[in-house]
């Protein structure tokens, strides 16, 4: 998997592709999925939910430049996979899930897995974390039609935030944000196709 479907598309940062190496992806997934976890597409995983193809978890992983020990919140905690793969990468993670039996199953697979540094909650992510902010980082694992305000106004000097944005019916764009001198920059990177946001986000 990180060797065809990962490296050979671009992904270089050798953290990133080691965690990718290192996280189970078939713990979390289905128990009917697991034969086809390390495939190169997503996969369903209950509640109208998905978890990613691995590659776009990696790109996104890789353009948020997450050093050790730097603060990163997660919107769409799914199944805990991309959280697990955050945490090979720091001990500070925050990931919030607006579906409460997705959010009691991913923190009890993670805790299971010995992630035990990453925090879930249960809640709308579209409001972020306040308490824990600011953030060196966060990553949006569902589609909206705009980038939230608050997590905007929670990143931290230097943050970046990646998001993908709607632009259209089923076409959506994988935005970076960064955040420099106050000042925001916005980024498209890539074409990607999520589930939508929920919550305050379809108001």
């Amino acid at each position: 998997m990180v060797r065809d479907q990962i490296a050979a598309r671009g992904v270089r940062d050798t953290r990133v592709l080691e965690a990718m190496s290192r996280v189970p992806r078939h713990l979390f997934v289905p128990a009917q999925s697991r034969s086809r976890a390390y495939g190169d597409h997503p996969l369903p995983i209950g509640r109208r939910q998905t978890i990613s193809q691995p590659y776009i978890v990696a790109f996104m992983t890789e353009s948020l430049a997450l050093k050790p020990g730097e603060k990163v919140l997660e919107v769409g905690t799914g199944s805990g996979y991309q959280s697990a793969v955050l945490a090979c990468l720091t001990d500070k993670v925050f990931t919030v899930e607006i579906d409460g039996e997705l959010a009691r199953e991913a923190d009890a697979t993670l805790r299971k897995l010995g992630y035990r540094s990453v925090r879930v909650r249960e809640g709308d992510g579209f409001f972020g974390w306040p308490e824990a902010a600011p953030f060196d980082a966060v990553i949006v694992t569902c589609a909206a039609s705009r980038v939230p305000p608050p997590l905007v106004e929670q990143l931290g000097e230097g943050g970046r935030l990646v998001i993908p944005v709607e632009k259209g019916p089923l076409s959506q764009t994988l935005t970076l944000v960064t955040k420099k001198n106050g000042k925001i920059t916005v980024r498209e990177l890539l074409d990607v196709l999520f589930v939508p946001m929920t919550g305050e986000a379809e108001k």
